[in-house]
Parts: structure tokens; sequence; C-alpha cells
């Protein structure tokens, strides 16, 4: 995948391809940068879905170690070995399986900062997978960034393509409090990938990006809800409806300041996510556009997320599931007023 020492050249890469390339980069640069989870070395496959693969035979088994099966222990020595000055990047692997791990994550990584009185940091990275689409049922499925986003002291990342996972990944490492870096399924089985490069850019934490401008909607989306974003306002583009998209790629902190820019441009906006509609990153982000630009909306702020429930696992109720590109242009139009 290399074409040269320096790293700078432009490669193509998948989506988990890409995070693997950033842990790789990430711990040839800084041997206080360990790796950790279920199934993560060599000898038991590399990962789940095979981010890790090739590490432990590069960097070591002390570096890259397989655990037992037991969310709160990876978490918990994740912690301790960030209290003793490693970079621990811990891999939970898959979204419904954190919560075994929340009372480490909520109640010691996000507080011991606070705690500590500035004292103590602690640098972990939690990598976890998610996304309905691929019938793995109710308990293997959801999106629970917004959980994690309302706690103080955690970071939340959701890219949408290689590039930004890559350079996310790096600055979600070299950050001193815990981050929880959310992994889309679907996009990571993605085959084809994207460019990335140069080699060890970094993306900052907390920067939107805008893959699409348009002068009529704006649309606020994260993971994959901004491929089917794209996607939505290509057909609209056909129907004379200009759609400007918003990539938030950080959950907490959001980037206030380009979707408000974005808003106050176009005068109306949908945010969009694959998790539950209510009481979800979408509604503080929907909050926050009408308290900040009420005289300058055109119409009331919209939302599209998925209904309350678990994620069926019946495949045609799954597809029903999540907002799709159809859903994102229906909404889109009638915002427009067509």
């Amino acid at each position: 995948m290399r074409s040269g020492d320096n790293m700078a050249d432009i490669e193509k890469l998948t989506f988990f391809q890409a995070i693997g390339a950033a842990l790789d980069d990430a711990m040839a640069a800084d041997d206080k940068i360990l790796v950790l989870g279920e199934d993560v070395a060599d000898k038991q496959g590399g990962g789940v879905m095979g981010v890790t693969r090739g590490l432990s035979a590069k960097y070591g088994d002390h570096r890259v170690r397989s655990t037992p099966i037991s969310e709160q222990a990876i978490t918990g020595a994740a912690i301790g070995a960030a209290l003793a000055g490693y970079k621990p990047v811990a891999e939970i692997m898959l979204m419904n399986f954190i919560t075994v791990a929340m009372d480490m994550l909520v109640n010691h990584a996000a507080k011991l900062r606070f705690m500590s009185g500035g004292q103590t940091s602690v640098p972990i990275v939690v990598r976890t997978v998610t996304g309905s689409g691929f019938a793995l049922g109710g308990q293997h499925s959801d999106h629970l960034e917004a959980w994690f986003a309302h706690v103080g002291g955690i970071k939340v990342i959701a890219p949408s393509n290689p590039a930004d996972a890559y350079g996310l990944m790096l600055s979600a490492i070299d950050d001193p409090d815990p981050v929880l870096f959310v992994e889309n399924l679907i996009i990571g089985m993605a085959s084809g990938g994207g460019q990335i490069g140069p080699r060890n850019q970094r993306i900052p934490i907390g920067k939107a990006s805008v893959p699409r401008e348009g002068s009529n909607v704006t649309v606020i989306a994260y993971s994959r809800m901004v491929v089917e974003a794209l996607s939505a306002a290509a057909e609209l583009d056909k129907e004379g409806i200009s759609v400007e998209v918003v990539d938030l790629r950080t959950v907490s902190p959001w980037d206030r300041e380009t979707v408000l820019a974005s808003v106050a441009k176009t005068g109306r906006a949908l945010v969009v996510q694959e998790a539950p509609r209510e009481f979800g990153v979408g509604a503080e982000i929907a909050s926050e556009i009408s308290e900040a630009l009420f005289a300058d909306l055109k119409a009331p702020v919209a939302r599209l997320g998925g209904p309350k429930c678990a994620v069926p696992y019946s495949s045609p109720l799954e597809q029903a599931f999540a907002p799709s590109a159809a859903r994102i242009a229906e909404a889109v139009r009638a915002l427009a007023g067509k």
C-alpha cells in the first residue's frame, strides 16, 4: 500500500484499510501507542473487520494484544495503560457491546481529568463498528453516539469516507482525552474505497467539511447518512433544487460555525441521522440552528432519523429503518416547497 518511505503519496484505500493505515503510521511514529481488543492480533485474524491485520507481526504482541471477550476489561485496561503514560486504541467489536463498558467510559475515562483538577488525562481511543443493513439484529446495529455526546469529557467522531477516517484517527490518537471513534459497517464494507493523502496529515477534531455546495437547502449529516445525502443531492439537482451537504465528521464537539454559516446562506436545514430521531444528535443541532438563526429561516428546521425501536432483523423492515437517499430527497422537496 506504500510507495515510498516519506508516506507522502496519495493512495486509494477502503474505509477499514484507511483506519488500519492510520494505526500503522501512528504506531511507527510513537512506541507508546498500543492496540487491544478481541482478536486484534494476527494469530486471531487481525480483528473482526481485519483492520489491525499485520500490526502484531510488525510491532509485536506486546503492543497489539488480543483480549478475552470482556468489553469492561478491555476498556479498563486501556484506561489503566493511559494513566501509566501509554496511548491505547481499544477495539470494541460492535457498538451495542459498548454498553457493557459504559461505566468505565462515563464514570472513569471521561471524569478523571475533571476530578483530578486537570492533573490527569486519559488519552484513549475506543474504536467501534455499527450500522443497519446487514441483518445483524437489534443487538448489533444501533447508533448510540448521542449517549456519549451527552457526556462531558468524551469526544465522538463518525467519519463518512476513507480520507476522513485516516486523518481523524490520527487526531484521535493525538488527543489527550477519551475519543469514541464510530465506524459504519456499510461504509467499511464498500468496495473501491477512496483516496487518502498525504500520509500523516491530520484532520482537526470538531471541524466539519462541505463535500457539496448549494443554495436552496442545507443537509447536515454524519457517517453513512452523508453518503445518502450526497446521492439525494445529485438527484435533486436534476430537479433544480440546489442542496448543500455538510458532513459533521465530529459529532461532539460539532462545528457550529460551519453549520450556521451554511444554513444562514440557504435559509433551510435538514438534519439526518441513522439513529432514532427522538432525543438524538439532530435534535441538538436543530435547536441550536433555530435559536441562532430564527429570523433568517425560510422554513422550520427538519429532522430525519430512524423510528424509536430496535433495528429490525427482517430485511425489508431493516431497509425501512434508516433514512435513505429517497427519503432525504422527499424531505428536502418539502422544505423547498416543491
